[in-house]
């Protein structure tokens, strides 16, 4: 069992001059992170396509920014697998719409460790804007992250909403659900976090949410965005009475702070006020979860 802290993103949608701003800007975030004793620090959905505006040929175009942004991830993943190495954190990158051998754009969010071995996860169920605006392929499965820290699964934004996700990761494992979002009104904010936040209660687990912020005009994709970084874990004994660890200031740049404890998982599980976790099965239909793959960072 592990006791860690846990850094999560309000993170800003900025228009870059060019790659060495990028690279100073998000050193500079990894960096404070790692300075305040973070061990994991969560970044948002999307976060990448702020990368667009290395471009300005296309980076008013959605479909020329989407292209951009994926030609770009081969030294993204780079720069990300050496800050999470010099630092000793696991870093969860800004996920990005990543083109497939198949051609088809999906939005890949990548886990990388500080041993240099890395994962990815794919958004499984797409919004009605990826879907019909964007042409965003889903995923086709569910990653559990064996790590040093405990093991952790990624429910990006919309994904969170949807309990059988979440729920096939903790019958895994799961201690922890990376939740990274970006939402360009309260409404989808809150539905976000209500799903985080449910998550939470019914796998007696933390989830961490990371989503983006503030305002990126020039941007076809990410002009608005909305929302709170949260540290959320189960209502009950040892927790806050909310379940709400650290939360931050609305529209803020910042990091959200706070500690994880993977034993507290543990004990509540097998004895909480409530046992949810132990509990679900006994809803009908419980059982028919998707399949999950194990993938070891460790």
């Amino acid at each position: 069992m592990v006791t860690f802290t846990a850094a999560a993103a309000q993170y800003p949608i900025d228009r870059l001059a060019n790659w060495a701003a990028f690279e100073v800007k998000l050193t500079g975030w990894v960096t404070e992170a790692a300075d305040r004793g973070a061990r994991l620090a969560v970044f948002p959905e999307y976060g990448a396509m702020e990368l667009a505006s290395l471009d300005p040929a296309t980076m008013g175009d959605l479909a020329g920014s989407i292209r951009t942004v994926s030609n770009l991830l081969p030294r993204v993943d780079a720069l990300h697998a050496q800050l999470a190495k010099a630092t000793g954190m696991h870093i969860l990158a800004a996920s990005a719409p990543q083109q497939g051998a198949d051609g088809r754009f999906r939005n890949a969010a990548r886990l990388f460790a500080p041993n240099g071995k890395s994962g990815t996860q794919d958004k499984l169920v797409m919004t009605r804007f990826e879907r019909e605006t964007w042409h965003i392929a889903p995923g086709s499965g569910l990653s559990l992250f064996r790590t040093s820290l405990g093991n952790m699964a990624v429910t990006t934004c919309y994904d969170a909403e949807f309990p059988l996700l979440a729920r096939a990761a903790v019958e895994a494992g799961a201690d922890m659900l990376l939740v990274p979002s970006c939402t360009d009104s309260l409404h989808g904010y809150w539905r976000v976090r209500i799903g985080a936040q449910g998550r939470a209660l019914e796998g007696q687990c933390y989830a961490i949410h990371a989503p983006t912020v503030g305002e990126a005009a020039w941007s076809p994709a990410v002009d608005v965005n909305r929302g709170m970084a949260a540290i959320y874990g189960p209502p009950d004994r040892g927790m806050p009475d909310d379940g709400v660890l650290a939360i931050g200031a609305e529209g803020a740049s910042q990091w959200v702070f706070a500690t994880i404890d993977t034993a507290h998982v543990a004990d509540l599980r097998a004895d909480g006020g409530v046992l949810n976790a132990r509990h679900w099965m006994e809803q009908p239909g419980a059982r028919e979860l998707p399949p999950v793959t194990l993938v070891d960072l460790t």
